[in-house]
Protein backbone atom coordinates (compact mmCIF):
# COMPACT_ATOMS: atom_id res chain seq x y z
CA UNK A 1 0.00 0.00 0.00
CA UNK A 2 1.40 3.40 -0.63
CA UNK A 3 1.83 6.04 1.45
CA UNK A 4 -1.63 7.99 -0.36
CA UNK A 5 -3.43 5.01 0.06
CA UNK A 6 -2.88 4.65 3.18
CA UNK A 7 -3.59 8.25 4.00
CA UNK A 8 -6.91 8.14 1.98
CA UNK A 9 -7.88 4.61 3.83
CA UNK A 10 -6.73 5.06 7.48
CA UNK A 11 -5.50 8.20 8.04
CA UNK A 12 -8.40 10.89 6.77
CA UNK A 13 -11.13 8.90 8.29
CA UNK A 14 -9.25 9.09 11.28
CA UNK A 15 -8.27 12.95 11.43
CA UNK A 16 -12.00 13.47 10.10
CA UNK A 17 -13.44 12.11 12.98
CA UNK A 18 -11.15 14.01 15.16
CA UNK A 19 -11.78 17.25 13.94
CA UNK A 20 -15.58 16.16 13.37
CA UNK A 21 -16.04 16.72 9.76
CA UNK A 22 -18.59 15.00 7.77
CA UNK A 23 -17.00 15.25 4.16
CA UNK A 24 -13.37 13.01 3.62
CA UNK A 25 -12.77 15.98 1.04
CA UNK A 26 -12.90 19.02 3.99
CA UNK A 27 -10.24 16.75 5.99
CA UNK A 28 -6.74 18.57 5.70
CA UNK A 29 -4.29 16.83 3.14
CA UNK A 30 -0.85 17.42 1.47
CA UNK A 31 -1.76 19.76 -1.44
CA UNK A 32 2.33 19.99 -2.75
CA UNK A 33 5.96 19.37 -1.44
CA UNK A 34 8.53 22.27 -2.43
CA UNK A 35 12.00 21.43 -1.97
CA UNK A 36 14.81 24.64 -2.55
CA UNK A 37 18.55 24.54 -2.82
CA UNK A 38 20.28 27.25 -3.54
CA UNK A 39 23.11 27.20 -5.97
CA UNK A 40 24.16 31.19 -6.30
CA UNK A 41 28.28 30.01 -5.19
CA UNK A 42 27.62 27.84 -8.52
CA UNK A 43 25.66 29.63 -10.83
CA UNK A 44 28.28 30.50 -13.58
CA UNK A 45 29.70 27.01 -13.47
CA UNK A 46 27.84 24.43 -15.94
CA UNK A 47 29.64 21.24 -14.16
CA UNK A 48 28.78 21.93 -11.00
CA UNK A 49 24.98 22.99 -11.68
CA UNK A 50 24.39 19.74 -13.39
CA UNK A 51 25.61 17.75 -10.67
CA UNK A 52 23.70 19.61 -8.02
CA UNK A 53 20.93 19.61 -10.17
CA UNK A 54 20.93 15.28 -10.82
CA UNK A 55 21.52 15.15 -7.36
CA UNK A 56 18.05 16.98 -6.06
CA UNK A 57 16.75 14.99 -9.50
CA UNK A 58 17.96 11.68 -7.76
CA UNK A 59 16.70 12.18 -3.92
CA UNK A 60 12.79 14.29 -5.67
CA UNK A 61 12.14 11.87 -7.96
CA UNK A 62 11.96 14.79 -10.62
CA UNK A 63 13.88 17.07 -13.13
CA UNK A 64 14.34 20.47 -11.03
CA UNK A 65 13.57 24.24 -12.21
CA UNK A 66 16.59 26.62 -12.42
CA UNK A 67 15.49 29.45 -10.12
CA UNK A 68 16.84 32.98 -11.54
CA UNK A 69 17.70 35.82 -9.26
CA UNK A 70 14.79 38.66 -9.30
CA UNK A 71 16.65 41.85 -8.31
CA UNK A 72 20.76 42.38 -9.38
CA UNK A 73 23.10 42.45 -5.90
CA UNK A 74 25.96 43.88 -6.57
CA UNK A 75 27.78 43.13 -3.08
CA UNK A 76 27.03 39.62 -4.12
CA UNK A 77 27.95 39.96 -8.11
CA UNK A 78 24.50 38.69 -8.89
CA UNK A 79 22.33 40.21 -11.88
CA UNK A 80 18.91 39.63 -12.13
CA UNK A 81 18.39 36.16 -14.26
CA UNK A 82 21.41 35.01 -12.97
CA UNK A 83 20.48 31.40 -11.54
CA UNK A 84 20.57 31.80 -8.10
CA UNK A 85 18.40 28.30 -6.71
CA UNK A 86 16.79 25.11 -7.38
CA UNK A 87 13.51 24.40 -6.95
CA UNK A 88 11.02 21.13 -7.43
CA UNK A 89 7.60 20.98 -6.85
CA UNK A 90 5.96 17.71 -6.13
CA UNK A 91 2.20 17.03 -5.97
CA UNK A 92 0.07 14.03 -5.54
CA UNK A 93 1.27 10.13 -5.02
CA UNK A 94 5.33 11.73 -5.18
CA UNK A 95 4.66 13.80 -2.50
CA UNK A 96 3.60 11.39 -0.20
CA UNK A 97 6.14 9.00 -1.47
CA UNK A 98 8.94 11.62 -0.56
CA UNK A 99 7.24 12.42 2.94
CA UNK A 100 7.15 8.77 3.58
CA UNK A 101 10.97 8.69 2.78
CA UNK A 102 11.68 11.75 4.17
CA UNK A 103 9.65 10.60 7.79
CA UNK A 104 11.12 7.16 7.61
CA UNK A 105 14.65 7.10 6.35
CA UNK A 106 16.08 10.20 6.14
CA UNK A 107 15.23 12.32 9.56
CA UNK A 108 16.06 9.38 11.72
CA UNK A 109 19.39 9.20 9.97
CA UNK A 110 20.86 12.52 11.06
CA UNK A 111 22.84 12.73 14.00
CA UNK A 112 21.59 13.61 17.28
CA UNK A 113 18.16 14.14 15.43
CA UNK A 114 15.43 15.10 18.52
CA UNK A 115 12.90 15.87 16.60
CA UNK A 116 11.56 18.99 14.30
CA UNK A 117 10.43 22.27 15.73
CA UNK A 118 6.60 22.47 16.15
CA UNK A 119 6.59 25.98 15.73
CA UNK A 120 7.84 26.13 11.92
CA UNK A 121 4.49 27.04 10.44
CA UNK A 122 3.44 29.87 8.50
CA UNK A 123 0.20 32.48 8.43
CA UNK A 124 -1.17 29.62 5.45
CA UNK A 125 -0.01 27.34 8.10
CA UNK A 126 2.21 25.73 5.42
CA UNK A 127 5.44 23.88 7.09
CA UNK A 128 9.12 24.92 6.39
CA UNK A 129 11.94 22.20 7.11
CA UNK A 130 15.55 22.93 6.66
CA UNK A 131 17.91 20.62 6.37
CA UNK A 132 21.60 21.42 6.19
CA UNK A 133 23.14 18.53 4.12
CA UNK A 134 21.64 16.45 0.98
CA UNK A 135 23.50 13.78 2.00
CA UNK A 136 21.52 12.44 4.44
CA UNK A 137 19.31 11.19 1.47
CA UNK A 138 20.38 7.95 0.34
CA UNK A 139 19.78 8.71 -3.50
CA UNK A 140 22.66 11.46 -2.92
CA UNK A 141 25.88 9.56 -4.03
CA UNK A 142 28.59 11.06 -2.03
CA UNK A 143 31.58 10.88 -4.21
CA UNK A 144 29.35 12.59 -6.77
CA UNK A 145 28.98 15.91 -4.86
CA UNK A 146 30.96 18.63 -5.33
CA UNK A 147 29.91 20.24 -1.77
CA UNK A 148 27.83 19.67 0.89
CA UNK A 149 24.63 21.86 0.08
CA UNK A 150 21.68 22.59 2.38
CA UNK A 151 17.95 22.41 1.37
CA UNK A 152 15.03 23.75 2.57
CA UNK A 153 11.44 20.99 2.16
CA UNK A 154 7.73 23.38 2.11
CA UNK A 155 4.71 20.90 2.85
CA UNK A 156 1.73 22.56 1.20
CA UNK A 157 -1.71 22.06 3.41
CA UNK A 158 -4.94 22.83 1.88
CA UNK A 159 -5.93 24.30 5.24
CA UNK A 160 -5.67 27.78 6.91
CA UNK A 161 -5.63 26.25 10.51
CA UNK A 162 -2.16 25.90 12.18
CA UNK A 163 -3.55 22.88 14.61
CA UNK A 164 -5.70 20.93 11.57
CA UNK A 165 -1.86 21.25 9.70
CA UNK A 166 -0.04 20.38 12.97
CA UNK A 167 -2.55 17.32 13.22
CA UNK A 168 -2.59 16.25 9.71
CA UNK A 169 1.68 16.30 9.86
CA UNK A 170 1.49 14.03 13.18
CA UNK A 171 -0.70 11.50 11.99
CA UNK A 172 1.33 11.14 8.41
CA UNK A 173 4.22 10.54 11.14
CA UNK A 174 6.29 13.75 11.11
CA UNK A 175 8.77 13.24 14.19
CA UNK A 176 7.78 16.46 16.16
CA UNK A 177 10.26 17.16 19.22
CA UNK A 178 9.00 15.73 22.28
CA UNK A 179 7.47 18.63 25.12
CA UNK A 180 9.41 18.98 27.98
Amino acid sequence: MTFLEQYRKKIAPKLAKKLGKKNLLAVPRIAKVIVNIGIGDIAKDKEKREKAINTLAAITGQRPQIRPAKKAIADFKIRQGDPIGLKVTLRGRRAYDFLQKLFTIVLPRIRDFQGVKRGSFDKQANYTLALTEQIVFPEADYDKIDRVRGMEITFATNTKDKKEARMLLEELGMPFEKNI
